[in-house]
């Protein structure tokens, strides 16, 4: 497993590992039902409280995406393509949320954005 954690940024470190699993669940990196490190071992290979993973994992337990096994850890849920959906647009509209803040000072106006996409689309 492949997370980053980026102390610079604003957005809080458990945060950005349940931002991180998710992206490794619904891109594929990690199978249903696949085991995943401990909450120790994965604060130990990222240098963070153990307390802040737990929170983590009981994030991502919360929303759908692991289930617990007492005494036998944490594994990735069968996949929930409505989930995964939902995950995904909110993905999208946020990076749109981007589009268009990018865009207002440069005069560039939705219809023109809407263009573009289309012509993305078509090729």
């Amino acid at each position: 497993m492949n997370i980053i954690i980026d102390n610079r940024s604003g957005k809080p470190i458990y945060d950005q590992i349940v931002s991180g699993i998710k992206a490794e669940i619904i891109g594929g990196a990690l199978a249903e039902d696949e085991p995943l490190p401990s909450i120790r071992n994965l604060a130990k290979d990222l240098g963070i409280s153990v307390i802040t993973t737990k929170r983590a994992y009981e994030e991502l337990e919360r929303e759908g995406f692991i289930y617990t096994v007492a005494a036998k850890g944490s594994f990735v849920a069968p996949k929930n393509t409505e989930l995964i959906r939902e995950e995904n647009l909110k993905a999208i509209e946020s990076r749109l949320e981007e589009i268009l803040r990018l865009a207002s000072p440069a005069g560039i106006t939705p219809d023109e954005i809407k263009t573009m996409l289309d012509s993305l689309t078509e090729e």
